[in-house]
């Protein structure tokens, strides 16, 4: 499997594109603020033809770019239903105006920013499943509320061979391949996890979704967060505060 990461320079969000292979579709994940040109030559230079647009949950740190994606390629954004709202009102939905004074000292106008056009809510039960078939990969779509009600972790049961996975943590590169590759989102990140104070966020929620589904992965699980490095999931139930060993 193809992986790229492309950080965005608008909060150093991580955006994912991944492929079966190269000269394949794919999908495009986190399209954030300011990367959707380093996207599409990515496409070019890989020779990919995008499928579909995915946003593990709706701040809009991970979907400013997403209308100009979907917009360009012609197709849609899957995010959870529960975070649909957020794609009208990402400001609004994230109290307004600290986020907006921060993106003007980056160069970007809220007035700029578009909904997409195309959206297809993903609707699971929750901190249940949904399974979707894109671009040849198995995707499951698993509700992991707590930093957003539709935060999300979207997986496939296969390891990049892309050397573009930005790696953190002593060994990981060297460690067997991983059984499956999982996108967290701002749910999980490198030794830490996301934050529940903003609009949406609640505490006791990502308990919960830090003893399950989080505290269920796999320990050889590849973790590929919405910010900073990848990690596996053994170093994260070995050093992250917030996890306790694996209920397995």
């Amino acid at each position: 499997m193809l992986v790229l990461t492309l950080v965005a320079p608008v909060f150093a969000t991580n955006c994912y594109v991944l492929a079966p292979a190269p000269g394949r579709e794919c999908i495009v994940v986190d399209v954030g603020g300011g990367v959707a040109g380093a996207v599409r030559a990515a496409v070019d230079e890989h020779g990919l033809t995008p499928v579909a647009v995915l946003a593990t949950h709706g701040h809009v740190d991970h979907t400013w770019g997403a209308a100009e994606i979907c917009a360009h390629y012609d197709v849609p954004l899957h995010v959870h239903a529960k975070d649909v709202y957020r794609l009208a009102d990402p400001f609004g939905s994230l109290g307004g105006g600290a986020v907006a004074a921060a993106l003007a000292q980056l160069g970007l106008r809220t007035e700029d920013y578009r909904e997409p056009a195309r959206v297809e809510p993903v609707e699971t039960e929750h901190r249940g499943e949904a399974r979707l078939e894109l671009a040849g990969l198995p995707i499951t779509w698993q509700h992991a509320p707590g930093h957003t009600e539709g935060a999300s972790l979207v997986s496939v049961p296969r390891a990049p061979s892309s050397a573009s996975v930005l790696l953190a943590g002593e060994g990981l590169a060297h460690e067997p391949p991983p059984s499956r590759t999982v996108l967290s989102g701002d749910v999980l990140f490198a030794g830490t996890i996301g934050r529940t104070d903003l609009p949406g966020g609640d505490d006791a929620e990502m308990a919960a979704t830090l003893a399950d589904p989080v505290g269920t992965l796999a320990p050889d699980v590849l973790v590929l967060p919405g910010h900073g490095p990848a990690t596996r999931m053994d170093v994260e139930y070995r050093r992250n505060p917030f996890l306790a060993a694996p209920r397995r």
